[in-house]
């Protein structure tokens, strides 16, 4: 779905069906331990641009909300970890560097 800040992102859900106004970040509502989650933090969140930069079907996003510099500003956090090889993924964007490996042509590409 088209987020708030008209992103596209799996995660975001709405729902506007005869009257109803519900609309709710489903990564989020996943960690019982973040702060609750608004429309606005969609702005500066990181998942659609993660999403856009990798495909990985084993890339398993973690998110929370963190209040910023004196608990003035909050902000969603994005922890990744590889499904298939069980390792933290220091760059979401790029991935794990062992799925990309196995990806078939991959050999080709590699000069």
């Amino acid at each position: 779905m088209i987020t708030p800040a008209g992103q596209e992102c799996s995660y975001y859900y709405a729902d506007y069906y005869r009257g109803r106004e519900r609309q709710e970040c489903r990564l989020l509502a996943q960690n019982p331990q973040s702060e609750p989650w608004q429309p606005k933090l969609c702005t500066n969140c990181p998942v659609p641009g993660i999403q856009r930069a990798n495909a990985c079907p084993h890339l398993v996003l973690e998110g929370s909300v963190r209040k910023g510099f004196l608990g003035l500003s909050r902000r969603v956090t994005v922890r990744a970890v590889c499904a298939k090889y069980v390792v933290e993924v220091s760059e979401p964007q790029v991935g794990c560097g062992h799925c990309h490996e196995e990806r078939p042509g991959a050999a080709i590409l590699d000069f």
